[in-house]
């Protein structure tokens, strides 16, 4: 669907089912293409696409503004505008993201297993990709970039729907996103952005396409998650809440603990990575618990503590059940002390999402008791939880983490975004008995 369509265009209701359908064939068409494709076609389409976000540079801010100005006027929150505000260095991390996909190893092909049956046969396990992947989505319009390019490197068409309140940033991308598939010769196709704000579009695409995709991607707010893995037809990878902790240990460094709680909470509030819960031990509460707490109130947090944390500062408000629970997504923290790891283990396993989770300390056993019992999709010693993110794990980009235990869990890059085919290899063998 081509991005000169007016982004923000309500379709008529009964037009819905029709545009749903034609990007749903036009994918699918595409998505045979892709399949055979060549990596270095792959490659120059990504290059092209890049160096295309950085010369319409202008032209995204100008539309991005727009969004804004309209968000604004919604009362959306302070997170949310972050979230959807671009700028030029902004700009320019998403082409350096579709440049690091660009020189990924292609992994379509690969063998990722190989043996010889006693009868001779020989038999491979090799990655394909998964076909069409639907992906929708809110607010961040870097998600247009890092999605198309990383479906585009593995090989997989992909339908693209954005929130209403970024349709004007997601269309600009999106155009980037065309002129580096028509410099390569691939069709419009692979990668498609739904041009109506209408939820019906939303809708059809859980429910009635089944046929035109694979697996859905839903990457937004609770509400959404929810709606998406209550009513789609396909397989769905994501994360409904991303309920992060850090863990500081009576081991633990005070200026690390300083350094790493600040970022953790308060680098990108917005984001799904960020710490919502700070456990303290009990063990170096005495010299650790006041200095954090009030560096976060310093900082423009609000506290909300259990009795001894309200002990350390006047400022901090009281916790109730539900705060340990809560995903802010806000410059708000819940912060409580505990019994050492093993208690802080279990306060993650009632509380948690499964999502991301720190332990800081210099206790190597700790450390590696943390690592090994704590079930979240990702659990790191002594750094920062917003590093929760495919690009910092040197996989390009991402298009979400998955707390699933099937097929993908935590980023998801080009790999997560595949599946495999066995090739058995015969001489003419029959199977007998």
């Amino acid at each position: 669907m081509n991005s000169d369509a007016i982004a923000n265009a309500s379709a008529p209701p009964d037009s819905v089912p029709d545009l749903m359908r034609a990007i749903g064939r036009d994918a699918r068409a595409a998505s045979l293409v892709l399949a055979a494709a060549d990596t270095d076609q792959k490659n120059r389409a990504l290059k092209a696409a890049a160096a295309a976000l950085r010369a319409r540079r202008h032209q995204i801010l100008a539309a991005n503004e727009q969004d804004l100005r309209e968000a604004a006027a919604k009362g959306l929150s302070p997170a949310l505008l972050d979230r959807l505000k671009l700028t030029e260095p902004r700009i320019e991390a998403m082409a350096r993201g579709i440049e690091d996909i660009e020189r990924l190893g292609d992994p379509i092909g690969t063998v990722l297993a190989e043996w010889t049956r006693p009868n001779g046969m020989v038999i491979q396990r090799v990655r394909v990709p998964l076909g069409v992947i639907g992906i929708i989505y809110e607010s961040r319009p870097n998600v247009t970039a890092d999605a198309g390019a990383l479906c585009l490197k593995s090989s997989n068409a992909v339908i693209l729907r954005g929130g209403s309140e970024s349709s004007q940033s997601n269309a600009a991308i999106h155009a980037c996103l065309e002129q580096g598939l028509h410099a390569a010769g691939l069709p419009g196709g692979c990668i498609q952005l739904v041009p109506t704000t209408d939820r019906a579009a939303v809708g059809f695409m859980l429910s009635e396409m089944a046929d035109e995709i694979d697996v859905i991607v839903p990457r937004g707010g609770k509400s959404l998650v929810e709606r998406v893995r209550q009513e789609a037809r396909v397989p769905v990878i994501g994360h409904l809440d991303g309920v992060c902790h850090v863990y500081v240990d009576r081991a633990a460094d005070l200026q690390m603990a300083k350094d790493i709680v600040l970022n953790a909470k308060m680098r990108r509030t917005g984001i799904c990575g960020a710490a919502e819960t700070l456990l303290v031990d009990r063990g170096c509460a005495v010299t650790h618990l006041a200095p954090l707490v009030r560096m976060l109130l310093d900082a423009g947090c609000e506290v909300r503590g259990d009795e001894p944390t309200r002990r350390a500062d006047e400022r901090v408000k009281p916790a109730t059940e539900l705060d340990w629970a809560e995903e802010y997504l806000d410059a708000i923290i819940a912060v409580r002390v505990v019994d050492g790891v093993d208690a802080a283990i279990e306060h993650i396993r009632r509380y948690g999402s499964q999502h991301t989770e720190c332990i800081v300390t210099a206790d190597a056993a700790a450390a590696e008791r943390f690592l090994e019992r704590v079930d979240s999709a990702i659990v790191l010693h002594n750094a920062s939880t917003q590093f929760a993110d495919g690009g910092e794990f040197g996989m390009g980009a991402e298009i979400g983490i998955s707390t699933d235990k099937f097929h993908a869990r935590g980023p998801v890059g080009v790999e997560q975004l595949t599946s495999y085919k066995y090739l058995v290899r015969g001489s003419g063998q029959v199977r007998g008995g």
